[in-house]
């Protein structure tokens, strides 16, 4: 039995996904094909064409009966384009065709014109053996009409978007966006363009977040920044839980007497989880104020995109009913060693070179630089050490994003 006070990251994990599936978002809108990239697909896309509609050649060349073969050479009775309907193959005749022109009627084959002597007098000889349904596409090689070409749940990328419009949409039901609130905590915070006070430090993690959660589907609620304030803390929340769907949060979730936010929603919220076995992101706070949802994420920029990435993100997919939410992820050896057994799982920033994953000079959360130069994460499990060329799991971060 794991008796360790902090949570391990499978057990937060599956608290997140659970609370994802009771907030899940139930309206939907109706978007032009242009506009949908990234959102969810809210019910079954189901096929109305089969596709190819007909049969069609897969390349240029001439379409024949393969019972007129022992006629050759062969008149050519009609050229087919491409957009064209064509007449039916009369007997004893080929048909000069291109690719993606439907077949004659009456055609059984295409030959490629690689293969084909055209003699002098216009007719046409074949020079292979050839077979029934020889580069023919056949009519619903693709789908046929009823089938279900994409599940509601599925997140819309060019190729998805690309089947809608081989089915003639122009647009897709899709889950309408998650309203999360962006609130940074601290005192010390400032916004890029702004004087820097004496101890203040210029506010990354908004940015950060703010692109990613719109990465991600979502309409951005930017609540600025609080200040360590208890009193202020709570009427904020307060204030953020009219049409909101999530209260997501940095800063303020560890145990200090500046942590205002992870006190109060101990004090005066449902918490769900706080202190995970993860490094960087251990004070990770997640519950309910009043009926909201809350992520507290901490306020180290690489704490933050670390839990951001592998679970507050997994959290946002499923709210909006994806089921696979997880990143993909693939073994690689390492390209250094570890011999710092630690009782959290810990999270590295690294590059892959020549198959190994090589790691960025300064690991401290505070350093969000590294995020630019590495590839991704490698994850090194709890009270265990590595040496050169052990298998690690790694994240890729355009799999995050």
């Amino acid at each position: 039995m794991n008796r360790s006070p902090l949570m391990p990251v499978e057990d937060a994990l599956d608290q997140l996904l659970r609370m994802a599936d009771q907030q899940a978002l139930a309206d939907s809108e109706v978007l032009p094909l242009d506009d949908a990239r990234g959102r969810v697909l809210a019910s079954d896309l189901v096929a109305t064409l089969d596709l190819p509609p007909w049969p069609n050649s897969a390349m240029d060349g001439y379409a024949l009966n393969l019972a007129d073969l022992h006629r050759q050479p062969l008149r050519v009775s009609q050229k087919v384009y491409a957009g064209q309907a064509p007449d039916t193959l009369l007997p004893g005749t080929c048909a000069r065709i291109f690719t993606g022109a439907p077949l004659p009627p009456g055609a059984t084959c295409v030959e490629m014109q690689e293969n084909v002597d055209v003699l002098e007098d216009g007719r046409v000889r074949f020079l292979q053996p050839l077979k029934a349904g020889q580069n023919i596409r056949a009519q619903g090689q693709e789908n046929r009409v009823g089938d279900i070409l994409l599940r509601a749940g599925k997140r819309l990328g060019p190729f998805e978007l690309a089947v809608a419009a081989g089915q003639g949409l122009a647009q897709l039901h899709v889950v309408r966006r998650p309203r999360v609130a962006l609130l940074s905590t601290g005192d010390e915070l400032v916004e890029p363009g702004q004087p820097l006070r004496p101890g203040s430090i210029y506010n990354s993690n908004r940015v950060l977040l703010g692109h990613w959660l719109r990465e991600l589907g979502c309409e951005v609620i930017d609540a600025g920044i609080l200040p360590d304030r208890p009193a202020q803390t709570r009427l904020k929340l307060e204030q953020l839980q009219v049409a909101t769907d999530l209260i997501l949060t940095t800063g303020g979730v560890s145990a200090g007497d500046a942590d205002c936010l992870g006190q109060v929603l101990r004090d005066n919220g449902k918490p769900l989880l706080w202190k995970l076995a993860i490094k960087p992101g251990k004070p990770l706070t997640v519950g309910h104020f009043g009926t909201v949802p809350v992520i507290g994420l901490p306020g180290n920029p690489t704490s933050a995109l670390v839990t951001f990435g592998l679970l507050a993100r997994p959290y946002l997919l499923r709210i909006q009913g994806v089921e696979d939410v997880m990143p993909l992820s693939f073994t690689v050896n390492a390209g250094f060693d570890w011999h710092k057994a630690g009782s959290r799982r810990e999270y590295l920033r690294v590059k892959l070179e020549a198959g190994r994953a090589v790691l960025y000079s300064n690991q401290s959360s505070g350093v969000l630089l590294g995020a630019t130069w590495a590839d991704g994460l490698v994850e090194i499990p709890e009270n265990s050490t590595h040496n050169l060329g052990d298998p690690l799991r790694f994240i890729p971060f355009n799999e995050l994003f």
